[in-house]
Order: structure tokens, then C-alpha cells, then sequence
């Protein structure tokens, strides 16, 4: 009996992945939520800043592109680059790309990944109570448990983000109009930062402030037109490095670990979509080249304490809500599901866990894709663009074992 392979997560990366092991032959489960992260920790109303070039999950085979989608759902075409599209038809297109290439998707949890005791492959548990063994394991799990909440908020909320807490991140939030009338920071400055407090401008609240710790962070992008000439295109504009990054991602792990991360962090870093900046001007207060130093309560009202350096002078700002918009950090430790036996053997680097070829981790049959496998393969794989690079090569590897 040939044991199955298991996928875990069902985003864009997961079901991109299972997809190319379908066509491959290869007995695969999948299991999570398709596309939860889209449907559920985005605000509503939230435009992606990608192209619609740059917005296709990969398939092994032609027709689900997000225009094929459009054609057949009978939505509004997107594939011009001035063309911005709707979280909302993003997550419905994935869920279509779902039912026409992975229909055996499983909707639960899997809660235990352990190696098997005398033999190759995992022993898998399922919150149904189920347990089974795979051969090999892709971990896909996207963007869940991995928000990233400054230290600073976090000790001004040592339980967490709950129910009348005034510090969250912000893909807590799918629903704005809670704050009609409130007085809300966002901390950050990059697209979630500054589209979540546009939108929330537009929901209502009385006023808005974004708090960006570098002066100048708030930027926007160049519009189409906008490009530079006579350098090579690549889903995230014209430039050569963005060329090497897009379409050479296995030389990027060879780089030393410090370059990787540096770049991971800083390569297609902050940046307003072009097409935000009309909404922002005007709308939304900005108070650059300050940090959050503390963060308290006052009378049940979040106080945050700035100041340009650690020991520089400091300022207070005093709002009704603060949303970390700080976006996303790997975190091996927040891979819950990982049991000892694994955990054991699997080696870290640059922030992420340490892959070769094929997106081959150091523990035999485990597999990274998507944002856990930025570390070792770049920027990339921080995008949906990423999995026509990562899908194919991760099931050819999966499928030689």
C-alpha cells in the first residue's frame, strides 16, 4: 500500500501544491479552510496590491487563471495592471480553483505531525480523531498564527487580542464599521497599514493616525505607466533584481543566511499601491520617525509612548484603538501541530526553517512552501506569483521519494 502524501493548508500554496501532485499521480489529503486567511483576517473592501499577472495560483494545466475565473463566474474581467482587484473575488476564485482541482479537500485540523516510529514518513493525527500515517508532509499553512504584534503592544496586552482590548493586529479585523467614531493608530507602513486606514477613514472613524518608526516610510508606488524602460518585466515591475528574485529563487539560497534575511526583510519592503495614494492624502494624519517605546491603559483608553530613538525625548499619543498593521513574521514555534520527533530535526536559518532543493526541509519527506519558505528561497514566495516557481518543483521533488 502506498502511503498518501499530506498538505496541510489550503491557500494559495496548498492547493497550488496538491494540485501539481494530483496531476503527477501522487495519492495526496489536503486539509485546512480554502482560503481562510483571505476570507477571514482582511478587511472587507480591501483591494490587492498585486497585478492580476501577478494574481494566478499555479496549475498544472490551462484554465485557472483568475481570468478563466471571471469568464466562467461571470464577474468583471481583471488582467490589465491598472485593474485592481477585490479581496473578496480573489478569495473566490481560489475557492473555485479549489473545487475544480483539489475536491477532495478535507476541512479539518490536523493537531499531531510525529515521525514514524521504525519506518520512513509521519504519523498524522486530525482533530476529528482520525490518525494516519503519509509518506511525506507539505506544510502550507500560509499567514495563520504568524501576525506579528509588536513587544511593545504585547505587554500593554498580555492576554491577547479580545473582545474589548484595545490593541490588535490587524488581521483580526474583517468588519471596520465597529470603529464609526473612534479615534484609531495604526502602527506600520506598508500596504496593510495604509489601506486599513483608509479604510477605516471610510468607515467612519473620526479620525485616523498612522505611526511609521522611519522618516519617509509612507510612499507610494509608481502607476503603470510610471515603470522604468528597457528592463526586464517581472510580476512586481521592471528591474533586474526583481528578475532574479522571480525567476532564479534556488540560487537565492545559497546566499549567505544574514544577506537572505536582510533582503527577505527589505526587497519589495513598504509601499503603498499606487493606487491608494489618492485616498490616503488628506484623509489620514501621519506622524513619522517615531517608535512605540510603551504602550499602556489609561481610564480604559490605549496611551502609546513615542520617541524618535530610546533615549530621545518622548511624546504621548492617546487614541480609542491601536491596530498593529505590522504585518507577518515566520515562527517555527507557532507550528503547533510539529511534535517533538520533528522539531528535533529540523534545522532553522535566516528566520525560517532551513530547505534545499525542492523545498526539502532537513527532516526526510518534509516540505516548506509559501511564507515559510521565503528564508531560503526570497521574497517571492511572499506572494500568490510565487507558487508558479514553488508548485512545480515541490511536487516533482515529493514525487522522487
Amino acid at each position: 500500500m502506498t502511503l498518501p502524501v499530506a498538505v496541510i493548508g489550503a491557500g494559495p500554496y496548498g492547493l497550488s501544491t496538491a494540485a501539481h501532485l494530483a496531476a503527477r499521480g501522487v495519492p495526496t489529503r489536503v486539509f485546512g479552510s480554502p482560503m481562510v486567511s483571505w476570507r477571514e483576517a482582511m478587511p472587507a473592501g480591501m483591494l490587492l496590491k498585486s497585478t492580476p499577472s501577478a494574481s494566478d495560483i499555479d496549475a498544472p494545466q490551462p484554465g485557472h487563471t483568475l481570468l478563466d475565473y471571471c469568464l466562467e463566474a461571470g464577474e468583471r474581467r481583471y488582467e490589465s495592471d491598472w485593474d485592481v482587484i477585490p479581496v473578496e473575488t480573489f478569495a473566490a476564485y481560489g475557492q473555485w480553483f479549489q473545487r475544480r482541482l483539489v475536491p477532495g479537500l478535507e476541512q479539518v485540523r490536523v493537531t499531531s505531525v510525529e515521525r514514524r516510529q521504525g519506518g520512513p514518513g509521519f504519523e498524522l493525527k486530525l482533530d476529528s480523531g482520525e490518525q494516519f500515517a503519509a509518506r511525506a508532509v507539505v506544510v502550507a499553512t500560509g499567514l495563520s498564527g504568524l501576525a506579528r504584534m509588536p513587544a511593545e503592544l504585547a505587554a500593554a496586552a498580555p492576554g491577547g487580542p479580545a473582545e474589548g482590548v484595545p490593541f490588535s493586529h490587524s488581521s483580526h479585523h474583517r468588519d471596520l464599521s465597529g470603529f464609526a467614531g473612534r479615534h484609531v493608530a495604526v502602527i506600520g507602513a506598508g500596504q496593510s497599514a495604509l489601506e486599513t486606514a483608509v479604510l477605516l477613514v471610510e468607515a467612519g472613524a473620526a479620525s485616523v493616525r498612522v505611526v511609521a518608526r522611519r522618516r519617509g516610510a509612507v510612499r507610494f508606488g509608481a502607476p503603470p505607466d510610471g515603470q522604468p524602460p528597457l528592463r526586464p518585466d517581472t510580476p512586481f515591475g521592471r528591474a533586474w533584481s526583481l528578475y532574479a528574485f522571480s525567476y532564479h529563487a534556488d540560487g537565492f539560497r545559497r546566499l549567505p543566511p544574514r544577506t537572505r534575511a536582510y533582503l527577505v526583510r527589505r526587497v519589495l519592503g513598504p509601499l503603498g499601491a499606487w493606487w491608494l495614494r489618492e485616498r490616503f492624502v488628506g484623509r489620514v494624519r501621519v506622524t513619522e520617525g517615531k517608535r512605540v517605546v510603551r504602550a499602556r491603559l489609561a481610564e480604559g483608553r490605549p496611551v502609546l509612548t513615542l520617541a524618535e530613538s530610546a533615549a530621545g525625548p518622548e511624546s504621548e499619543l492617546v487614541a480609542d484603538h491601536v491596530i498593529a498593521a505590522t504585518g507577518y513574521r515566520v515562527d517555527l514555534g507557532a507550528l503547533d501541530f510539529l511534535g517533538d520527533s520533528v522539531r528535533a530535526r529540523l534545522a532553522a536559518s535566516a528566520g525560517g526553517p532551513r530547505l534545499g532543493a525542492g523545498y526539502h526541509s532537513s527532516v526526510p519527506g518534509l516540505f516548506f512552501t509559501g511564507l515559510p519558505a521565503a528564508a531560503s528561497y526570497g521574497p517571492v514566495m511572499r506572494f500568490v506569483c510565487g507558487t508558479a516557481y514553488a508548485s512545480p518543483r515541490l511536487a516533482r521533488a515529493v514525487a522522487a521519494l
